[in-house]
């Protein structure tokens, strides 16, 4: 087990400070300390294995934490703080992963029996990683140094992984994504109309009626795979968004707080700082000192 993941972490060491594409469809990878901005997010629905150092997510009031040779499933759109750390002895964080298609889970779900038990139906979870599931991540990335070969057998060695984790205790999430008129299927379907415009006030009857459940029934299933209210989920897409404008678009707090739907900036202001741990004119001044700094620092 120890020379696998040692193959792995050595394939992975070519990652930058960043989500860097391998060459190998919806397979990324990335390493060291990624900014604590970066790591405050809507993440993809994705495959995500721990190489080295460890990483915890938070989604609501759920905080799920990851260390080397495990792996975590998100199996749908969240808006997540995370936080990464290098290992006690110093290396950096490494980790990789793969966005997942639903129409890839399909094909596989068609030959495989349909389990017996039940599962909580969360929408992110984590668990050890198999010997045989770290087999397939290393004939996959094994392909970063055979390009020639990916069009041929990345689709093999990315069937072999999704088949690994449908085998294990993630495997509920998997088909419940891939899988139609499921409750999962149905939170993805609000999801996705909830992104579309989320500065739109929000009617949540609207969306259980569109993803055909009782008022009751949709809020229950919401909270239980996204650890959130679907108007908490709107509010955390509001403020992430308000960050990247206030950072990256050069906005006034109220043009950003207006943009994204906020009628009053006292308010934005306020959930703002409680989200991110200080008000929007400070903790934009802090990230763009921080990006600044590590400009010098690699420029230097």
């Amino acid at each position: 087990m120890q020379d696998r993941l040692n193959e792995l972490r050595a394939l992975a060491a070519r990652a930058e400070n960043r989500r860097t594409e391998t060459g190998i469809p919806r397979v990324a990878m990335v390493q060291g300390a990624i900014p604590e901005h970066q790591l405050a997010a809507v993440y993809d629905p994705m495959v995500n294995l721990i190489l080295q150092g460890s990483k915890s997510m938070t989604v609501g009031d759920r905080t799920l934490r990851y260390d080397p040779a495990t792996y975590f499933v998100m199996s749908i759109d969240l808006p997540a703080v995370g936080m990464v750390r290098p290992a006690a002895s110093g290396e950096p964080y490494l980790a990789v992963s793969l966005t997942l298609d639903p129409a890839q889970i399909a094909t596989l779900l068609v030959d495989l029996p349909k389990p017996a038990e039940d599962y909580g139906h969360e929408g992110f979870s984590v668990a050890p990683v198999t010997p045989e599931l770290m087999d397939a991540w290393i004939r996959m990335l094994r392909l970063m140094d055979r390009p020639a070969d990916v069009a041929a057998l990345a689709p093999v060695y990315e069937r072999e992984i999704l088949y690994r984790v449908l085998q294990g205790p993630h495997g509920g999430m998997l088909r419940d994504i891939a899988t139609p008129d499921t409750a999962m299927a149905r939170v993805s379907l609000a999801i996705q109309l909830i992104r579309s415009d989320f500065a739109r006030p929000l009617r949540v009857e609207v969306l259980a009626k569109e993803a055909a459940m009782s008022l009751s029934a949709f809020h229950r299933h919401f909270k239980a795979v996204t650890a959130l209210s679907p108007l908490q989920y709107q509010k955390r897409l509001r403020l992430l968004h308000a960050r990247t404008l206030l950072v990256a678009g050069g906005k006034s707090i109220a043009s950003a707080a207006q943009d994204v739907g906020y009628e009053s900036a006292n308010q934005f202001s306020r959930e703002y700082a409680r989200a991110f741990g200080l008000p929007p004119a400070r903790d934009s001044s802090r990230i763009l000192a921080d990006v600044r700094g590590s400009s010098a620092t690699d420029r230097g």
